[in-house]
């Protein structure tokens, strides 16, 4: 996979992108991941990318052409499954959307900044919009990385155990059960027998009761009818 992101401030993708699993990822050469600096495409002698919205509204929005003709070069060496915009007034991305992702070819995520986007990239280059939440961030860097993390860690090979991400909370519309580890018994506090049982069928009966459990408790939104 190859994400393309393109950033009015790429330096706070530096770290995001350059450690841990997505930093293995493209070590790996599974998946391959370019920011590009949006300043480099405007033709303002101080690189500015940024104007003062038509109308009465205070704050500045990204220029369409600095975008488009980003845009326009990457697209000439490529064909992208999406185009995406971070936006807070976008759909929301959830585990089934970071699957659905995972399985693309080429994306291009481009970040929002300031007060947004000149709306006329929304309308004939973006073809999807995502949020990560109903809040606003800066800019939409961290956003970007968010989405990244979530996709790249589920194409096949990037975890060390494959089978860990199926078990990740929301891959099937529930949390995840609770998990312990060694010691067994610390300070009186006792991991549940069943789990020191070895009998794997009667645990993972225990884990999905948990996990309907918790998810009642945390977020009963989730629950569905059938589970009840």
């Amino acid at each position: 996979m190859r994400i393309d992101i393109v950033s009015v401030l790429p330096e706070l993708l530096e770290s995001p992108l350059g450690h841990s699993i997505i930093h293995r990822a493209q070590k790996k050469g599974l998946a391959e991941i370019v920011v590009h600096p949006l300043r480099d495409y405007t033709h303002d002698k101080r690189r500015t990318v940024d104007d003062y919205a038509f109308g009465p509204d205070a704050g500045m929005v990204l220029k369409i052409q600095p975008i488009f003709e980003c845009f326009q070069e990457l697209m000439a060496e490529r064909t992208y499954d999406e185009v995406i915009y971070t936006s807070p007034d976008g759909e929301l991305l959830t585990q089934q959307l970071a699957n659905q992702l995972s399985t693309k070819k080429n994306l291009l995520i481009l970040c929002g900044h300031y007060k947004g986007i000149d709306h006329r990239v929304r309308e004939n280059m973006v073809t999807r919009e995502i949020s990560i939440g109903d809040y606003v961030l800066s800019g939409g860097e961290l956003a970007a990385a968010v989405i990244v993390d979530s996709v790249v860690r589920l194409i096949p090979g990037v975890l060390s155990d494959e089978t860990s991400a199926l078990t990740d909370s929301f891959q099937d519309n529930l949390l995840a059960p609770p998990v312990y580890t060694r010691p067994a018994d610390f300070n009186g506090w006792k991991v549940p027998d069943i789990l020191l049982s070895g009998n794997f069928a009667e645990i993972e009966k225990w884990q999905h009761k948990q996990a309907i459990e918790r998810t009642k408790l945390l977020r009963p939104g989730l629950i569905d009818p059938k589970d009840e």
